[in-house]
């Protein structure tokens, strides 16, 4: 249970960060040019470099265990999520925006009212997506020392122990099936 709720944990975190990160970087809600341009290099930084390399940097960094893992996969998940929360923002419909603003709304009030409602549902779906590929991704994150189940998987293969192998295996299946299941079920109910 600790391993969900860490992965959830982390991925959170991701979202949060990548929210403000995709208003700057949309052309229609950023407040100046400059932010713009930094907020994409941010963004584009962040998803350029794969999660298997920045899971080797993050072991360099700050040694073995569940950390680097973790900081590897929620960077990686800002640069992908805020990237695609700002085309979503970018391709709004302008009229509940120009209504908005007609009414004496501000900016954060056009963004809570006019924008959000339009790209929520999308939002939604690609945070429950990138959630799910991050469980797998998270997996991954072992071979390179990374903690997590990963680790445990490259730890039975080291002295070929197939026992040990297929045990950790069907976990990982087991457990992609249970976060494949309940993100299914969370897409019907919310988005």
């Amino acid at each position: 249970m600790s391993i969900g709720f860490t992965h959830t944990l982390r991925f959170a975190i991701a979202i949060v960060f990548s929210m403000p990160l995709s208003l700057l970087a949309a052309r229609n809600t950023t407040p100046h040019p400059l932010l713009f341009q930094v907020s994409r290099l941010i963004l584009n930084g962040l998803r350029s470099v794969p999660e298997l390399i920045m899971g080797i940097i993050f072991v360099a960094a700050v040694g073995f265990g569940a950390l680097p893992g973790t900081l590897a996969v929620g960077f990686h998940s800002i640069g992908m999520v805020g990237k695609f929360f700002a085309e979503y923002i970018e391709l709004v419909n302008e009229a509940p925006l120009e209504a908005a603003r007609a009414a004496g709304a501000n900016k954060v009030q056009v963004i809570y009212h006019g924008i959000l409602p339009q790209v929520l549902p999308q939002m939604m779906d690609l945070t429950l997506y990138r959630w799910e590929y991050n469980f797998r991704a998270s997996t991954v994150m072992g071979a390179v020392g990374a903690g997590g189940i990963g680790f445990e998987l490259i730890g039975a293969l080291r002295p070929i122990n197939y026992r040990e192998v297929s045990a950790v295996l069907l976990v990982i299946l087991l457990m992609v099936i249970l976060v494949d299941g309940f993100s299914s079920y969370l897409r019907k109910r919310l988005v």
